[in-house]
């Protein structure tokens, strides 16, 4: 597993250097959370949401109990249809898991400061690599899935889908009822089949 967390961080990496000349405008800067509260579903991989399930086992227990309850808030709203900001959103605007924050945070900038008039400008040439980038993070992780980040950390919550998922087991009827009403994907059947991913 943690060969694919290697991975993982490569791929972040070559996103960052390949984008890195049209970013160089951007407005964006410390503080500004407009994508964290505006931008909609948060999407992340399985391999994704297990970094930051480890992280988030690292905090302090009142922490780890706090964000529990915004996590399942979060739930709640999506699954209602409402608007809801980011359950890892501190209070000055900071990422409580910036490091492990998954692609879906990463790949958004603007050129402008951002309003709701005036929604995050981001280059062709970007959204492009962004879509390989993500096809690469699925195929990474080839026997997991990708969905908003508080259903894939509430999926690996659930002790018996962790095992599978763990042992690089693919049992996608263990998931399926919630998979269908939250819209899941199944990674392996989203993306064109590649080399094996590391193991």
């Amino acid at each position: 597993m943690q060969t694919r967390i290697d991975a993982l961080e490569e791929i972040y990496q070559a996103f960052e250097l390949e984008t890195a000349p049209y970013r160089s405008g951007a407005a964006c800067e410390s503080g500004c959370a407009f994508c964290c509260t505006d931008a909609g579903r948060i999407d992340c991989t399985t391999l994704e949401g297990l970094r930051i399930r480890d992280r988030i086992r690292k905090m302090p227990r009142p922490r780890q109990l706090g964000l529990k309850k915004a996590l399942k808030r979060d739930m709640q709203k999506r699954e209602a249809g409402l608007p809801s900001p980011c359950p890892f959103l501190m209070k000055n605007n900071a990422c409580m898991i910036y490091p492990a924050r998954p692609f879906a945070c990463r790949r958004i900038y603007s050129l402008h400061r951002c309003t709701h008039d005036h929604p995050p400008l981001i280059s062709r040439q970007v959204m492009a690599i962004a879509e390989n980038t993500i096809a690469a993070l699925q195929r990474l992780d080839d026997n997991g899935y990708s969905a908003h980040l508080s259903y894939i950390l509430h999926m690996l919550d659930t002790p018996r889908f962790l095992a599978t998922y763990r042992a690089g087991d693919f049992k996608p009827e263990e998931i399926m009822a919630f998979g269908k009403t939250h819209r899941v994907a199944i990674n392996r059947m989203v993306v064109t089949p590649s080399a094996s991913p590391p193991t």
